[in-house]
């Protein structure tokens, strides 16, 4: 038996299971219910927003034999016979096929021939703007003045194509963008139907990359079940399937921003391209991150347009005040440009990554806002270097070599012995991860091994993508299972994520050196 996509399988067939056009189904019901029936609509929103299936209701509400308060009753012949395409008096019609007079001229000239069952003669024109000017001249007079038993749907997503003549002979409804929490909803409704375990996490994330079509999200909820078909569903798989980003990584590229810091972002830039994510989709989500920093800076009361969970809002609202306003702004601009060319680009690494060197660098630009960053960047160098002055006079007046003794930062001291099995990882280290699948390698392959309380080992990771990526509970579960492989013992793991070499050095000891001067004095 053939497999029949979600968006096809749960294609609504009442008003009642039509999502977030509420407005619509409510209108539509009471001229049902009062006999008011309209002589031409059109349906006009975004793609996947429910225009061809409200279209297709309405066909068959209008000719049931047992209508309901819901529609159609799906059950009478009509309405079979509607729903199996095998009925004359619902015709359905592309446009973007069939947009020539002589196309229209037909249906006007079938228009004149009464139903031969039913009471009405439905034609649902699908993507109407398509038509040539021709083409709308031959419908207009149909349109305007058509027989009692005629009914026009025309549905489109650029109404502003559509001669003024069409829309004033129209009723016109306007199909808004489904809300995430509607697509999240109907989608949990959906897979405990199908009985296939989902995070809700994993189905807001398919939700809000929808962005508002419903069908969008069936076809994605499809595409990641496929990928991991027999598993539960989860959000790290989900971002893995579409090729997302996790919103972690944000953080630390703003951090890098702010820093001035152009080789933090490019290595972070390539962690996530070496980790297969989609640019296109990482230049929208980061442009999602800030534009919710700046409406957490403009008020306090958007938690129902910005769309995180209270944790996440908690952190945005910590973020924002590292960050000024002008800044997001220049921001912005400059990721929502990116954005309308990076589709199109066969380099878009590169374009990604000299956007970064211009938030990085605001004299690339002559924006207003990038003149403010620009005074803001000089007015901290100045701040830092009157710092500097006042901690170095008092030193000045000591000898050279105290002045030395004052600057060196105390590294830490190893207060136990290590044990066996981790020496032997530390002196493995290289094999080990070359035995370890990517992603996963590619991450440990720069890390830094260093012992923890309770003789953990202590695994060091530059933050970024692969802080987030080796933290996660599933992930660091493989790591301990591949070095108790290794040395016949379990081993405890800890993640720790440092800014730099010198950061690790101040804040551990340094294994592969103790180690080594171990093994050095065995060989003497």
């Amino acid at each position: 038996m053939s497999y029949t996509a979600l968006y096809r399988k749960f294609r609504p067939a009442t008003f009642a299971e039509v999502k977030g056009q509420d407005h619509i189904v409510t209108t539509l019901r009471n001229q049902l219910k009062a006999g008011r029936i309209g002589h031409a609509y059109l349906f006009t929103g975004t793609r996947g927003t429910g225009k061809t299936s409200v279209a297709k209701i309405l066909a068959r509400a209008v000719n049931c034999e047992n209508p309901t308060e819901d529609g159609p009753c799906g059950e009478c012949k009509t309405c079979k016979a509607i729903a199996a395409g095998a009925s004359m008096n619902v015709i359905e019609i592309d446009a973007a096929s069939n947009n020539g007079v002589d196309n229209i001229r037909e249906i006007v000239e079938e228009v004149s021939y009464s139903p031969a069952e039913g009471r009405y003669k439905v034609y649902i024109i699908d993507e109407v703007h398509m038509l040539s000017i021709g083409a709308f001249n031959a419908l207009l007079k149909t349109l305007e003045e058509p027989p009692s038993y005629v009914i026009f749907i025309l549905a489109t997503t650029d109404v502003h194509k559509l001669p003024i003549t069409i829309l004033s002979r129209c009723q016109r409804y306007d199909f808004k963008r489904i809300s995430i929490d509607t697509i999240a909803d109907r989608m949990r409704e959906l897979v405990d139907r199908e009985q296939v375990q989902v995070e809700d996490k994993a189905l807001r994330y398919i939700a809000k990359t929808a962005d508002g079509s419903m069908r969008d999200a069936l076809s994605l909820l499809d595409q990641c079940i496929a990928f991991h078909l027999g598993n539960e569903l989860t959000y790290d798989m989900a971002l893995d399937v579409l090729g997302a980003v996790d919103t972690g990584v944000f953080s630390n590229l703003l951090r890098y921003v702010l820093d001035r810091n152009v080789a933090g972002c490019i290595t972070l830039l390539e962690e996530i391209v070496m980790q297969g994510r989609e640019l296109t989709q990482f230049v929208t989500d980061f442009t999602w991150y800030l534009r919710n920093l700046m409406l957490v800076q403009v008020s306090e009361n958007l938690e129902d347009v910005i769309d995180v969970s209270s944790d996440n809002l908690a952190r945005l609202k910590e973020e924002a005040q590292a960050v000024s306003f002008d800044q997001l702004v220049r921001y912005i601009h400059i990721f929502s440009d990116l954005a309308g060319q990076i589709r199109y680009s066969a380099q878009k690494r590169v374009m990604v990554e000299i956007a970064l060197i211009k938030l990085c660098k605001p004299e690339m630009q002559e924006s207003q806002e990038a003149v403010l960053d620009r005074i803001r960047q000089v007015e901290e160098q100045v701040e830092k270097a009157q710092q500097g002055a006042f901690s170095l006079a008092p030193m000045t007046q000591n000898a050279g070599s105290s002045l030395a003794a004052s600057v060196q930062t105390e590294r830490p001291k190893l207060e136990r012995a290590v044990p066996e099995e981790i020496q032997g990882i530390v002196r493995s280290w290289s094999g080990i991860v070359n035995e370890i699948s990517y992603p996963m390698k590619s991450y440990l392959k720069g890390a830094r091994l260093s012992l923890g309380s309770d003789n953990q080992l202590i695994v060091a990771i530059r933050d970024g993508v692969g802080i987030n990526y080796m933290e996660d509970e599933a992930h660091l579960a493989v790591l301990e299972q591949e070095l108790a492989n290794f040395c016949g013992k379990e081993v405890k793991v800890i993640i720790r994520a440092v800014t730099d070499e010198q950061d690790f050095e101040n804040h551990y000891v340094d294994l592969s050196q103790v180690i080594r001067m171990d093994i050095e004095e065995e060989d003497e």
